[in-house]
């Protein structure tokens, strides 16, 4: 049985002050979270009326990659570093099959 991919959507707000600092640490994950093997999609997005709103949208080809992603030392710096920057929400997807 194959496993489906894993999807994360993650909208973060910055806070007061820190929309730079926060938008120069998404922007430098980047690279690192693309070139992980399991990753078939990383990407930023920026609300144009909420410019320090920021939503990450990233794919994964399964669970795994998922698991592997968040043992990478970029990964575990942005989550030391989130706390003083940002609010933040997460989720991790599963797809929904649709005939």
């Amino acid at each position: 049985m194959t496993q489906s991919p894993a999807k994360i959507t993650a909208v973060l707000t910055a806070q007061p002050g820190k929309g730079a600092d926060l938008r120069t640490l998404l922007v430098g994950m980047a690279p690192h979270c693309r070139a992980e093997p399991g990753n078939l999609r990383w990407d930023v997005w920026r609300d144009p009326k909420q410019t320090d709103c920021y939503v990450l949208d990233e794919l994964y080809l399964n669970a795994g990659a998922v698991e592997a992603h968040r043992k990478t030392r970029h990964y575990q710096d942005y989550l030391a570093r989130i706390p003083e920057l940002a609010d933040r929400t997460a989720w991790v997807l599963e797809a929904v099959e649709v005939e």
